[in-house]
C-alpha cells in the first residue's frame, strides 16, 4: 500500500507491521481523523484461554484504545455453537452452553491486562442477538442478501471443497452469522470497523456488504498478516504445545521462555508487534548480531510478559532463567508438577513424569527424547527409559530437562 495514513492508529498499524489489507484505507483514515470511533474483533470461545496466535489481534485493540478510540471485544457465545470453518480440514467439535460460558470466563481474564474497560472499551457477547433469532425471519430479512456462488468463491471455503472435505450446512452458516454480528454492532453501538486476521477477510467483507445493503452505512474492514515464525511454524504453537495466555494454563515463566527462545530473524518483527517500544528501538535491537541478539530477546520476553502478567512476574521469570541456565540451579519460578502418594503408588515411570510435566507430548516422544540423549535428570544425562521413581525419591524435588532450554520440577505434595 502506497497511501500514507495521517491518523495515529493507522500510522501505528502500518509502521509496526500489523497491516495486511484494508477495504478502504484512505476512507478509514479520514473517518478516524474525525473523532473517536468503535471497532471490534470477534473471539470464539473454543477453549478456556486464547493462545499467542491471538495476541496480534489483542495488541491491535490495545493500540486502538491508546490512540483515542473505543475497542470492542466481541465474545462468540453464539457463533461458537456453529464453529468457524475457515481454513480447517474438518468440523470443530460442538460445545454445549455450559462449556462455552466457562471458556468465555477464562478468556475474559486476559483482556483486562491489555484493555481498559473503564475508559470506553466494551466487552460484548453475540449470543445477545443470535440466541433468539427467528429462523424464518432471519432467512427472509438477512439470507436473501447472500449469494451462494460468491460464498463458495471465498478461499476459506473453496480450499476445503477443493480437497473434497465435507463442509456441513451448519458451518456454512457461520459466515452469515459473523456478517450479521457486524450489522448488529453497527446498529446498536455505531461500530464502524471490524478487524481480524487475514483468514477472516471473506467474513469481514460479507459483514460490510450486508450492513451497506440493510442499513446503508459506510463501514470498514482491516486485517493483519497471519504470523508465522521464520522457520515456517504457525504462531501460538511450540514443541510443548499451545502457548496459552492464561497463567493457570501456562506459567509466566514458560510464557517468558517462549519469547526468550525467539529466533534471531524474528526478534525485531516481534518487538514491533508485541511490545510498545519505539519502532526505532525495535529496529536497533532486531539488527543486533551474535551474542548481542540474546539481550534483545530478553528485552522482548520481559516486555511481552510484563504486559500480560505484570512486571514482577517478568522479573521473576528472568531470574529463574538465569538461575537455571547460568548457574545450573532450579530457580523459584520453574514449572512444577506436584504429585500425591496415590498418584505415584508403587512407582511411576520416568517417561510418565516427562509427559505429565509437559516436557513431551506423548510417551513415544518422551522415549525418543531419552534415546536421543535429549533428556536430563537433575542435570545429569538420562539414558534409562525404564527408570521407575518412587515416593521416597520425590520427597526431594527432582529436576527434569528436555534439551537445553526446557525444564520442570517434580515433587511430592
Amino acid at each position: 500500500m502506497t497511501y500514507t495514513p495521517r491518523s495515529d492508529f493507522l500510522h501505528v498499524m502500518q509502521s509496526r507491521g500489523f497491516l495486511a489489507d484494508c477495504t478502504d484505507l484512505q476512507g478509514l483514515d479520514e473517518t478516524l481523523l474525525k473523532g473517536s470511533h468503535p471497532a471490534y474483533i470477534g473471539f470464539d470461545a473454543t477453549a478456556k484461554s486464547l493462545h499467542v496466535g491471538s495476541l496480534i489481534q489483542i495488541m491491535m485493540l490495545r493500540w486502538f484504545q491508546k490512540t483515542g478510540h473505543k475497542p470492542i471485544t466481541l465474545m462468540g457465545g453464539g457463533t461458537t455453537k456453529v464453529g468457524d470453518p475457515s481454513f480447517r480440514a474438518d468440523e470443530r467439535p460442538l460445545l454445549g452452553p455450559e462449556q462455552i460460558d466457562a471458556n468465555i470466563a477464562g478468556i475474559k481474564q486476559v483482556f483486562s491486562a491489555y484493555i481498559d474497560y473503564d475508559a470506553g472499551a466494551q466487552m460484548l457477547n453475540n449470543a445477545e442477538w443470535l440466541d433468539d433469532l427467528n429462523y424464518l425471519d432471519f432467512l427472509r430479512d438477512i439470507g436473501r442478501h447472500f449469494s451462494i456462488n460468491r460464498m463458495l468463491s471465498f478461499e476459506s471455503v473453496k480450499s476445503r471443497l477443493d480437497r473434497e472435505q465435507s463442509l456441513s450446512f451448519l458451518e456454512f452458516n457461520y459466515m452469515i452469522l459473523q456478517a450479521y454480528d457486524f450489522l448488529e454492532l453497527n446498529r446498536r453501538y455505531g461500530c464502524l470497523l471490524q478487524m481480524g486476521g487475514s483468514d477472516q477477510w471473506g467474513n469481514i467483507v460479507n459483514g460490510i456488504d450486508l450492513t451497506r445493503r440493510v442499513l446503508d452505512q459506510e463501514i470498514f474492514g482491516l486485517t493483519t498478516p497471519l504470523l508465522t515464525t521464520s522457520d515456517g511454524r504457525k504462531m501460538g504453537k511450540s514443541q510443548g504445545g499451545a502457548i496459552w495466555l492464561n497463567g493457570d494454563m501456562l506459567s509466566p515463566y514458560e510464557f517468558w521462555q517462549f519469547w526468550r527462545n525467539t529466533t534471531d530473524a524474528d526478534t525485531g518483527k516481534f518487538l514491533k508487534i508485541f511490545t510498545e517500544l519505539p519502532v526505532e528501538e525495535c529496529d536497533r535491537l532486531g539488527a543486533l548480531e551474535g551474542s548481542d541478539i540474546n539481550a534483545a530477546k530478553i528485552i522482548l520476553a520481559n516486555e511481552v510478559t510484563t504486559l500480560l502478567h505484570g512486571a514482577v512476574a517478568a522479573k521473576n521469570a528472568e531470574a529463574t532463567a538465569r538461575e537455571v541456565f547460568e548457574k545450573g540451579g532450579v530457580g523459584d519460578d520453574l514449572p512444577t508438577l506436584t504429585l500425591s502418594a496415590e498418584d505415584i503408588g508403587d512407582g511411576i515411570s520416568i517417561v510418565q513424569l516427562i509427559v505429565k510435566s509437559g516436557l513431551a507430548g506423548s510417551g513415544k516422544e518422551a522415549k525418543r527424547l531419552i534415546t536421543e540423549n535429549g533428556a536430563r535428570y537433575n542435570d545429569e544425562p538420562l539414558t534409562d527409559a525404564g527408570l521407575m521413581v518412587d515416593a521416597a525419591t520425590l520427597a526431594t524435588p527432582i529436576k527434569l530437562s528436555a534439551g537445553k532450554k526446557r525444564h520442570a520440577l517434580v515433587q511430592l505434595g
